[in-house]
């Protein structure tokens, strides 16, 4: 628990607002392509509830000489890897545990999304499913790195790892202003981490699916969920890195915690709609030659500034 007046979140709260955020973030989605469709966007903000009941009722799908072990497992790790993530998460000026290496934390529970996804398309026995698991990997060792500097560049401004030192650090100016490349790279890394549009390549239409083509009925449900649990838990931690936590007037702070995350989640929902897919080769070469040498240049004058101040 963050030191402080507040009551400390419990495990059964920070799991209920992650499915409401990940619920606002399928609604959000459905929202957005209805109206690119020309359908009614209000009808739409109950899609995700009926097509949770259509997959709880659909048979689930064999595939001769998959091996349903890991298959399973893949699409189950990656809500557990988003909910323990989350753990670290402050909501306003309190989370379930404030570690003192949250932000190692957080970035080791992200990784094991690398590990979900790979196991889901090899587990499949499908060449489609192997094809968006190896995407995947290939999109993770490109945008792995800069993520993890733009991470560290925050616990740099405030000299600790720790997530409720980080927030306290920002208490005159935000992150977001004092290094806004770490905060674009942080955001970018984060839809790539998600494989949410521009970088849903490894779900791609022209992998027939990839890594998704084959999980049906409960098995497409916990993925789905899991993919939009992830990317609540990236938008969520945006704030206590770059956003200054639950910091603003008026309201609360988990009020102003819950605002900021559902902003950022909404800009990350909507670039994925407004972004065409970008194609491997050209998002690796950007993880190399852009992001990477950005993230680090950031993270060097942060350092200077720390040194010299």
């Amino acid at each position: 628990m963050i030191e402080g007046d507040a009551s400390p979140l419990s495990l059964l709260t920070l799991l209920a607002l992650l499915g409401a955020l990940a619920y606002a973030a399928a609604a959000g989605s459905a929202v957005l392509h209805a109206r690119a469709v020309g359908t009614a966007p209000v009808a739409a903000v109950s899609a995700p509830a009926r097509e949770s009941a259509r997959l709880l009722v659909q048979r689930r799908r064999t595939v001769p000489g998959a091996d349903a072990l890991l298959w399973r497992l893949g699409g189950a790790l990656l809500p557990v890897a988003a909910a323990l993530a989350a753990l670290v998460v402050p909501l306003g000026s309190t989370a379930v545990s404030d570690l003192s290496v949250g932000v190692v934390w957080f970035n080791a529970m992200e990784v094991l999304a690398w590990c979900a996804v790979w196991l889901l398309g090899w587990g499949a026995n499908s060449v489609w499913g192997l094809v968006g698991g190896y995407r995947f990997l290939i999109q993770g060792l490109s945008y792995e790195l800069p993520h993890m500097f733009a991470l560290i560049t925050a616990a740099l401004g405030a000299g600790s790892l720790r997530v409720g030192d980080i927030v306290a650090a920002q208490e005159d100016v935000w992150f977001a202003v004092l290094m806004p490349a770490a905060f674009a790279v942080y955001l970018v890394s984060a839809l790539a981490m998600a494989f949410w549009g521009p970088f849903d390549a490894p779900v791609g239409r022209d992998a027939a699916g990839g890594a998704a083509a084959e999980p049906s009925g409960a098995d497409r449900l916990v993925l789905l969920a899991g993919r939009y649990m992830l990317l609540a838990v990236v938008a969520a931690m945006a704030v206590p890195l770059f956003l200054g936590g639950g910091a603003g007037p008026l309201l609360p702070g988990w009020a102003w915690s819950l605002v900021k995350t559902l902003a950022v989640l909404g800009a990350l929902v909507w670039t994925g709609h407004r972004v065409p897919t970008v194609r491997m080769d050209r998002f690796t070469e950007v993880g190399w030659m852009v992001l990477l040498p950005l993230s680090l240049l950031q993270a060097l004058v942060v350092s200077v500034l720390v040194l010299v101040r």
